[in-house]
């Protein structure tokens, strides 16, 4: 039976005590199974690079444009998306965006050319920006107060669960098969996602339109500017490296496809782990969760090409910066959330914005340096980067870390 229920924008405010219902939660959900699907097809072309490159005629860096494409036109959506709908019933935006991804992967699947694949890409783009930002606000609307940073939670799993299961399995599936399968097998993953929240997401009508000044005035304070710019290079220091992992592998490291596939999965698969245990520490100490994460992806960064040649040392580094990767998200999504306690839909738009831009950037400049220079040292860069968001950290004085109340304190803790 279609949920219609209608979740008013006070329903935060609201609290009678009693725990959410079943069908909040198959709500929460679908929600999540649209967040796999959103990060399997936005990162599916790092495990399956090499294989479109060759089969599309471009060089690897060329090939690199699938992750600069939608990132570009993401971080475009992201505040625009949420600016042009207005007052729209948010659960009508989630069907249209989840539909635009069904249609981005049917379209990469059988492209012939370079060209109709970034058209994919560039519907993916389009639908990315504004799914982000409304997934992380109507996770306390789905749900009662007292159930939201579990709803969040949920959210966030289906994206670990992404890169646990979904990227390595499409470098799986056009292992023995196509990367064009691995399209279409994505694809049926959306239909499911669609499915799901036609059936079980309820009415999200919005009382309040996201306004353009409320974005401008949220970047003339300091504190979230600067936030914003230290998510960004610390993003940006990740996706210029990992878009080229697999060609690193392949021809630095020397490894074979199945021992990539099986390292890509454990990569994800200790990410997942480190997302939960830092859980337990981000709490009381923010800003040294932080700083751990970001030195361990600069040493992990700065080390792999001068290990290129042991296998050992390889397998170790990527597993090291998959638990400084499976880390960083919660703990800027929770720095975010701090930083902008009064303005949560803009501060969600532009923490979706600046993470977008940050990849389309990283991957693109990544892509010139691997096509110019060479994969090591683009791995370099992206160490350079990663210093550099440490400064950005250490600009923040012990004053200035954000304080959040309870509710705020770990969106991946159920209490």
């Amino acid at each position: 039976m279609l949920i219609e229920d209608n979740l008013a924008a006070s329903h935060a405010s609201l609290d009678d005590g009693t725990p959410s219902s079943l069908r909040s939660w198959l709500a929460v959900f679908a929600v999540a199974i649209g967040a796999f699907a959103f990060v399997t097809t936005e990162f599916l072309p790092v495990g399956l690079l090499p294989r479109v490159a060759a089969d599309l005629g471009v060089l690897p860096g060329t090939a690199g444009l699938m992750v600069t494409v939608p990132g570009v036109i993401a971080a475009i959506s992201a505040p625009g998306l949420m600016l042009v709908a207005g007052r729209m019933d948010r659960r009508r935006v989630f069907l249209l965006l989840t539909a635009l991804l069904l249609a981005s992967n049917l379209i990469s699947a059988f492209a012939p050319n370079f060209l109709v694949m970034l058209l994919g890409r560039a519907l993916l783009g389009a639908a990315l920006g504004g799914f982000w930002t409304l997934a992380t606000a109507a996770s306390v609307r789905l749900v009662k107060p007292r159930d939201s940073a579990r709803a969040m939670a949920t959210i966030l799993t289906g994206v670990t669960c992404a890169t646990v299961i979904g990227v390595p399995l499409g470098t799986f599936i056009a292992s023995f098969a196509s990367w064009r399968l691995s399209f279409m097998a994505t694809g049926v993953l959306v239909a499911i996602a669609l499915v799901a929240q036609f059936f079980f997401v309820p009415s999200l009508p919005s009382d309040a339109a996201l306004r353009l000044r409320d974005l401008v005035a949220l970047l003339r304070r300091p504190h979230p500017r600067r936030s914003m710019l230290m998510v960004g290079l610390v993003f940006g220091a990740h996706f210029s490296s990992y878009t080229y992992i697999t060609p690193f592998l392949l021809h630095n490291a020397n490894l074979d496809m199945s021992t990539i596939t099986w390292l890509l999965l454990g990569f994800g698969v200790i990410g997942f782990f480190s997302n939960f245990a830092v859980s337990s520490t981000v709490t009381r100490n923010l800003k040294v969760s932080v700083a751990v994460m970001v030195s361990l992806l600069m040493f992990a960064l700065v080390s792999l090409p001068l290990l290129q040649h042991s296998t050992i040392g390889v397998m170790a580094l990527v597993l090291a910066w998959g638990i400084s990767f499976g880390a960083l998200p919660l703990c800027f999504s929770i720095w975010i959330q701090r930083a902008t306690p009064d303005s949560p839909e803009a501060g969600s738009a532009l923490f979706v914005s600046i993470i977008q831009v940050a990849i389309a950037v990283g991957s693109l400049v990544g892509g010139v340096v691997v096509d110019h220079v060479g994969i090591s040292a683009d791995f370099l860069l992206g160490s350079g980067l990663a210093l550099l968001g440490l400064a950005a950290l250490a600009s923040f004085g012990r004053s200035e870390q954000p304080v959040a109340p309870e509710a705020l304190a770990c969106p991946a803790c159920p209490d």
